[in-house]
């Protein structure tokens, strides 16, 4: 065939075959993705434009004096609790509001009422339970308060005297007791098994809500999908329980002499100095009378500080073992599980500790040091969840479901037990964070044994950019649940991986990430402050992509419309042409084949997109092309990449 007439007829059917495409019509409005007015506020004192905490920053603290009782007979828990709260803000309360999760688990609670009638994880197994504290004898700084008033899940507590601005503190008391929920919206429960009941015990004593600048105070409901936003304090603890139990806790042990054998006690400071898993309680030993003290009951004393919450769990089913942690400072912590017979062996289990110290240690020296003195881990009826140096995770996961799981949980240490986000309204901020944090430390375990081989990522967009979804920016309380798991967890770790790797890219993006970590260790940032902390750490506006990812639920769709070369001579190069359909811009990424097998990549930045529905660009070539693909890759959303090829006829 003549080379004259060929390029022609390639360029006829190059414009024949994208003819019909051509004629979709663009959704996308620069002005509205790129509009300078993301932000809805400037800085202030409080909150710095460039993402950090201001100058005047304040943040209220609450310290925390429990005991407890155990009653395995009744699955009963009843204690006191007395806590120190200190007003650090700027203005006198008159009243103080406490936050009363036990009460979703009343019959007549908000959260039950808004439970479907489909599988919910929020709910309680029973429909017969009755839970709820049961709260008397009320103090305020030692003196008899009948000022409260419960609703729902909150107290209000008004104070005869305002508790001064700038330092004023008040000591409130009182005792609680409560019902333990055979499964309380997976996050606390009763697991029974051979050798007794596992008891995992969480938002179990009446906490402070938080006060900010952002809302004041804090009084959203608990219902089950939000989950908790707590102020940060220190605790000291004690939990008696049966003899016969083991009590673990996300805090340090104080008087292990008392409630260890000295053969355990013997293995337990062993572990403290040893790399490799030390059994301090083994399966054999679990049903020995000689392996616990004789006696009725034992208190377990524990203390925590500068800590957000504290939970824990019981058993006299636990084997128990644990490993030293070596943490980038020089200091060490604990790695501990606590598991049953039927949890332990065939790769299950038995390595938890092995999983805990490697997920503990790799976040320590990627992101930020773990400050707690214990990392332990529960295996429970909970299937996964998180509280400061303890998680309870599914006795029945193994091999990589309990790696998983595993380093989900205690990933969030940092996110948001750290870096203390309000989980009842931004999700987000700690389960897409934490997502996004597991990806890579799973990459980095054991030289990759559970590491995800990931295909095509553009398969994902179908789920995650599904134009039925709420926006990610929409409270858990604010989402269907079915959605709740694209939204709070992959969609925001995804937006976080595209940043990473292909907008921002690795080195950067990990820099601004530690500085976010260190800008908000133990404070409550928002969402704008983490956006306002990428910006101005990696000098990129990015405006639309919080926009597009997180504020909005736009689709991103690219076309490729035209190919052709110049004067019809591939020698001369090519133009091309890609116009943007979706309202959700994205960089171009585009591969170039040649008829020998040559291939050439181009990427344009996303400012092409500034003030343009459609952009043609040339590509040096010297010989003719058999295929031009947009994200060769497949890693932008593009939720309609059968526009993305030509291919020569």
């Amino acid at each position: 065939m003549n080379k004259i007439f060929r390029s022609i007829l390639l360029a006829s059917l190059t414009m024949l075959s994208l003819h019909s495409m051509a004629q979709q019509k663009s959704e996308y409005n620069y002005l509205e993705a790129f509009g300078p007015n993301f932000y809805s506020y400037n800085g202030n004192e409080y909150r710095s434009a460039s993402g950090k905490p201001g100058p005047a920053y304040w943040q209220n603290a609450a310290s925390y004096t429990i005991k407890a009782k155990l009653d395995d007979k009744l699955d009963r828990i009843t204690g006191t609790v007395q806590m120190v709260y200190t007003n650090n803000s700027p203005e006198d309360l008159d009243f103080i509001w406490l936050q009363l999760d036990q009460n979703l688990f009343n019959k007549d609670s908000r959260g039950q009422a808004t439970i479907p009638l489909t599988d919910s994880r929020y709910g309680s197994s029973s429909p017969t339970f009755e839970g709820g504290y049961k709260l008397t004898n009320v103090k305020v700084n030692n003196t008899e308060n009948t000022n409260a008033i419960i609703t729902d899940t909150r107290m209000r507590i008004d104070l005869d005297n305002p508790i001064k601005a700038k330092g004023g503190q008040v000591t409130i008391a009182l005792d609680f007791e409560f019902a333990i929920p055979e499964y309380g919206a997976d996050r606390t429960g009763i697991l029974t098994r051979a050798d007794g009941k596992i008891y995992a015990v969480a938002q179990w004593y009446p906490r402070v809500a938080v006060f900010d600048d952002v809302l004041g105070w804090n009084t959203q409901p608990y219902t089950g999908p939000g989950e908790f936003y707590c102020e940060f304090g220190d605790y000291n603890v004690e939990i008696t329980a049966p003899a016969n139990h083991i009590v673990v806790f996300g805090g340090e042990l104080l008087n292990p002499e008392e409630v260890w054998t000295s053969t355990q006690l013997e293995r337990y400071n062993r572990a403290k100095q040893s790399n490799e898993t030390v059994i301090i309680r083994s399966e054999k030993e679990v049903t020995q009378k000689s392996s616990r003290p004789n006696k009725k009951e034992l208190t377990w004393k524990y203390k925590l500080n500068n800590a957000r919450d504290v939970a824990w769990a019981s058993s006299s089913a636990f084997i128990i073992d644990a490993a030293k942690i070596t943490l980038p400072s020089g200091r060490t912590s604990l790695a501990m599980s606590a598991y049953s017979k039927e949890s332990n062996g065939g790769n299950a289990w038995e390595r938890s500790t092995e999983y805990t110290k490697a997920s503990i240690e790799h976040y320590s020296k990627k992101w930020f040091e773990y400050p707690y003195p214990v990392a332990v881990n529960v295996a429970s009826n909970v299937g996964g969840m998180e509280y400061p140096a303890i998680s309870f995770c599914g006795h029945n996961a193994k091999a990589a479901n309990l790696w998983g799981v595993t380093d989900h949980e205690f990933g969030h240490n940092w996110f948001p037990m750290i870096v203390g986000s309000n989980e009842r309204l931004h999700g987000w901020m700690d389960e897409g964070f934490n997502t996004f944090i597991n990806d890579i430390s799973t990459q980095a375990f054991n030289k990759g044994e559970y590491s995800m081989k990931y295909g095509n990522k553009n398969s994902l967009t179908q789920a995650l950019f599904n134009p039925a979804l709420e926006p990610v920016m929409s409270s858990p309380q604010n989402m269907k649940e079915r959605n709740i798991g694209y939204l709070v967890y992959y969609k925001p770790a995804y937006a976080l991986q595209l940043l990473r790797e292909e907008i921002i890219g690795k080195e950067r993006f990990d820099k601004a990430f530690r500085q976010y970590i260190v800008n908000w260790a133990y404070k409550h940032p928002t969402p704008n402050d983490f956006f306002r902390t990428i910006e101005n750490e990696t000098g990129e506006n990015l405006n639309w992509f919080w926009r597009g990812m997180f504020q909005h639920n736009w689709q991103m769709d690219q076309e490729l419309s035209e190919v052709r070369y110049i004067e019809l001579d591939p020698k001369k190069g090519v133009l091309i042409t890609v116009q943007n359909l979706g309202k959700l811009p994205m960089p171009i990424v585009v591969e170039l084949t040649s008829v020998t097998g040559k291939k050439t990549t181009v990427k344009l930045p996303v400012e092409i997109w500034e003030r343009n529905k459609s952009w043609t660009f040339k590509v040096n070539t010297t010989e003719e092309l058999t295929e031009v693909k947009l994200d060769p890759k497949n890693i932008y959303p593009d939720n309609n990449p059968e526009n993305n090829i030509w291919k020569s006829k």
